[in-house]
């Protein structure tokens, strides 16, 4: 579970590059353009990230600041999960990442499916949607939900990795390697499992 603190100090920098955007006033802009800086600084500290790198928050020209989305595939054969080794931390995720501009978030699952595991899927269903925040891990300076798809392999063909990971296969859901719990977690695998023995589960969400 995200620090409340972050957790305010994100919400505070959303609200600021929201009125950098709107406001037409310049003694607005200016107390909206303190209060941007203040709340970077303060995720720089609560979420220990290098202030430089947080460029990638919502900036004046996005206007009205929202979450971005996460999407994850889990991908079941015989009963054994498919998950990639990440090159960042060496840690095992189920595949995927940020959605794509142009694409459906089904078709985001199965483009990052294919680019880290080199297998083609179908996603079937979405079985669940978190906030990032409320997911165990490191804290994260981003705000932004997860969309988990099922997702079922169109042949036989084995998993390998992609350019943005190094190993690539599948995996009894009883015995996961340590993984990127800021990507998935062995919970998320878990609930996936639940999905594929009873596909009419409505879609779990917080």
């Amino acid at each position: 579970m995200e620090d409340i603190w972050l957790s305010y100090a994100k919400r505070l920098q959303a609200l600021a590059a929201t009125g950098l955007h709107y406001s037409p006033d310049a003694f607005d802009q200016e107390r909206f353009a303190e209060i941007d800086g203040i709340a970077r600084e303060m995720i720089s500290r609560l979420g220990q990230v290098p202030v430089q790198q947080l460029a990638g928050l919502a900036e004046p020209h996005e206007g009205y600041a929202t979450p971005k989305i996460d999407i994850r595939a889990a991908v079941f054969r015989e009963g054994r999960v498919l998950l990639v080794r990440e090159k960042v931390d060496g840690r095992w995720t189920m595949p995927g990442g940020f959605a794509d501009i142009g694409y459906t978030a089904s078709e985001v699952a199965v483009k990052e499916t294919w680019e880290e595991a080199t297998l083609r899927v179908e996603a079937s269903k979405l079985y669940e949607i978190r906030h990032r925040a409320k997911q165990p891990g490191a804290p994260d300076y981003r705000d932004f939900y997860k969309f988990f798809f099922l997702c079922t392999p169109e042949d036989d063909a084995p998993p390998q990795a992609g350019p943005e990971t190094t190993d690539a296969r599948f995996f009894d859901p009883e015995d996961l390697p340590p993984m990127s719990l800021g990507r998935s977690s062995p919970a998320d695998v878990a609930r996936a499992l639940v999905h594929l023995r009873a596909p009419q589960m409505l879609t779990d969400w917080d």
